[in-house]
């Protein structure tokens, strides 16, 4: 395994299907890679069968020196090194820790949509479906702001993380920013000025 000073975590982008091969390839090489899995019930017309599937569909993660990549390039199935531009985009130790612990207390996971406050969010099932609005975090619960443009007005409305989807095609935040952590003494009257 390589795991010198100058060695990080990435992520590398697979073609589809590919991830397990590209993982035993990079581990033939000598690589340090990561390919987090869960395990999925499938349904068909006959039979029912349980699955190993990436968490992260079309990623792995492998740990090496950025500047000595052509290693991890020329592997058959590997399409690129997440990067921004030319400039590296190492995945924490942390993140990666986190991952790798997960995946070991065989706890019941699967891919979730991103989110993030400030996001355009949906709500996806029960009496709120498509429902949408801004996603906030106030102490340690989840809430989704609903306005009313002309009243310049607001509505938190409390709910639970399962069931709140991103809008597809809106920015990843709506409003940079805007909704940080709020305490409990947050009051949206307290800005508005007199009309």
């Amino acid at each position: 395994m390589q795991a010198c000073a100058s060695t990080q975590w990435f992520a590398v982008r697979t073609a589809a299907g590919r991830e397990k091969a590209v993982s035993a390839q990079l581990q033939n090489k000598g690589f340090e890679e990561f390919l987090p899995l869960y395990r999925s019930r499938r349904q068909w017309s006959d039979r029912t069968k349980e699955l190993e599937l990436p968490l992260f569909p079309g990623y792995l993660f492998c740990r090496f020196d950025f500047s000595n990549r052509l290693p991890i390039l020329i592997t058959p199935g590997v399409k690129l090194v997440v990067a921004y531009g030319k400039f590296p985009a190492p995945v924490t130790d942390g993140e990666i820790e986190s991952l790798r612990r997960a995946v070991a207390s065989k706890a019941q996971a699967q891919p979730w949509p991103y989110l993030s406050v400030g996001q355009r969010v949906r709500i996806r099932g029960g009496s709120l479906a498509g429902v949408e609005g801004i996603l906030l975090q106030v102490k340690n619960s989840w809430r989704m702001v609903l306005s009313v443009e002309l009243l310049r007005r607001s509505v938190a409305v409390e709910l639970d993380r399962t069931a709140i989807a991103p809008v597809p095609g809106t920015p990843e935040t709506a409003w940079p920013g805007a909704f940080p952590k709020l305490s409990s003494e947050y009051s949206p009257l307290a800005s508005e000025s007199a009309v």
